[in-house]
């Protein structure tokens, strides 16, 4: 068996006064982490600092379109609306966000304001699978009502369809016409589709009689009541 593949040892000992964390590969292959280096063969690995919130939230938002990818595609080929489209409105609406709330009080992925959910029968908007139907729906409704045209679709979404007919075109709103740039820029540009799927690594978490905690990718041998898969 080669070498530091599936029998990864992972191993966090927590409560020590040491600082920082060490590693040290074994003979057989597996990676020890700990805080408490008891062998020589530890070696103490760089820290970072933690980012800053603006780039944790980045960092929780950037796989929205792999994690939501179900829930579009099954919109999607429901209500007949390209993919990409549903893609790109989420993306420049909400960033992937679920819980995500404007200050007009627009909500979750779509971004669908109060009245609008209640007429399109979404009865909790920050459910992604709620939110997505009744967005693509809406969406769907506004690109038969103009033709199939998406830009002025689009700007319906945004502004309202009144307002597009009032203009007949985009509506000379600045927000209007930024959001129907920032969307066909994503569309036309055939980006966002979701990558394979990635199944998680199952961790471990294991409590000895001394208190000690440990966190491994190797099922643990103890008592199976001190034992928990993350």
């Amino acid at each position: 068996m080669a070498r530091g593949t599936a029998f990864l040892g992972v191993l966090f000992v927590l409560g020590s006064a040491e600082a920082g964390t060490f590693r040290f590969e074994d003979d057989a292959g597996i990676v020890h982490y700990t805080n408490v280096p008891g062998d020589p063969r530890y070696s103490q690995l760089q820290t970072f600092p933690e980012p800053p919130a603006e780039r944790r939230q980045a960092a929780a938002t950037a796989s929205w379109p792999t994690r939501f990818a179900e829930t579009i595609r099954a919109a999607a080929e429901r209500y007949r609306v390209d993919r990409r489209l549903v893609q790109a409105v989420i993306a420049v609406e909400s960033a992937g966000n679920p819980g995500a709330v404007s200050r007009k009080g627009a909500q979750g992925l779509m971004q669908l304001m109060p009245q609008r959910s209640a007429e399109l029968g979404v009865q909790n908007p920050f459910d992604p699978r709620q939110n997505v139907d009744g967005g693509v729906r809406h969406l769907r409704d506004l690109l038969q009502r103009f033709a199939g045209n998406v830009t002025l679709a689009l700007a319906a979404y945004n502004a309202g369809e009144a307002a597009v007919r009032t203009y007949q075109g985009i509506p000379p709103y600045p927000e209007t016409q930024d959001y129907v740039r920032k969307v066909r820029a994503l569309y036309d540009g055939g980006g966002m589709v979701e990558g394979p799927p990635v199944t998680p690594q199952q961790i471990y978490r294991q409590v000895t009689e001394d208190g000690t905690v440990t966190f491994t990718n190797l099922p643990p041998r103890s008592t199976p009541a001190l034992q928990r898969r993350y």
